[in-house]
């Protein structure tokens, strides 16, 4: 039986960081939904669907499949048998993928892609809705969090570093903002799982989160 991890939690949490970093200590597959959701834009794009047509993006959504493998340590992301990494990075692509992201047809799809792909693989996955929605019966759930000062200092160091001067009250406020939008969703919403355990990150260094999951598998 495979290994399913589900790390869920609010934005700024450290939870891509994370899960990578499990994934690769336990030689599973880190899913990537947003390349996912990226590969199904590629999808709409290369079959020429009007982004403002929400029903022909539902009824294409359901001719796609998408996997995430892994080839001599890389990642790959396959659509309809086709590696497609080179080609879902663009900012056409992004922009598709906003669009998609919010149709409930091509949200299901992908959903159902995620579980195939869990049923057969050791997964680490991480997202908002992992361990109350897309697997719910995953063998270790975890609820990574940290306080939005915390997660908004984290965002400014970023910013910084790339020579931006961003204002750290404002960068909170959009935090706050952000989860409260996220939480109260009529789908799907943001939420700890009854059964997930609780890891407050922010005074943790990425190293003791990492391990504090590992020993949750054991």
């Amino acid at each position: 039986m495979s290994l399913n991890i589900a790390i869920d939690g609010p934005a700024g949490a450290g939870k891509s960081t994370i899960a990578k970093q499990v994934a690769k200590e336990l030689n599973a597959i880190y899913v990537d939904t947003g390349a996912m959701y990226r590969a199904m834009a590629y999808f709409m794009l290369q079959n020429s669907v009007n982004k403002e047509d929400s029903e022909a993006i539902s009824a294409k959504s359901k001719e796609a499949d998408i996997t995430i493998k892994y080839e001599n340590g890389q990642q790959i992301v396959v659509l309809n048998g086709e590696n497609v990494n080179g080609v879902i990075r663009t900012e056409e692509v992004g922009n598709m993928a906003s669009v998609c992201a919010v149709n409930k047809d091509v949200r299901l799809k992908l959903v159902e892609l995620q579980r195939a792909l869990a049923a057969k693989e050791d997964v680490v996955m991480d997202g908002r809705d992992i361990g109350t929605y897309v697997l719910p019966d995953a063998n270790v759930k975890v609820y990574l969090t940290a306080s939005s000062a915390c997660r908004a200092k984290r965002r400014f160091d970023e910013l910084v570093a790339k020579g931006e001067k961003p204002d750290l009250a404002k960068i909170e406020a959009d935090i706050i903002d952000r989860d409260h939008r996220d939480m109260t969703r009529e789908f799907a919403p943001l939420k700890q799982a009854v059964d997930a355990t609780l890891i407050d990150s922010s005074n943790m260094s990425i190293e003791e989160v990492k391990n504090a999951i590992i020993a949750l598998t054991k």
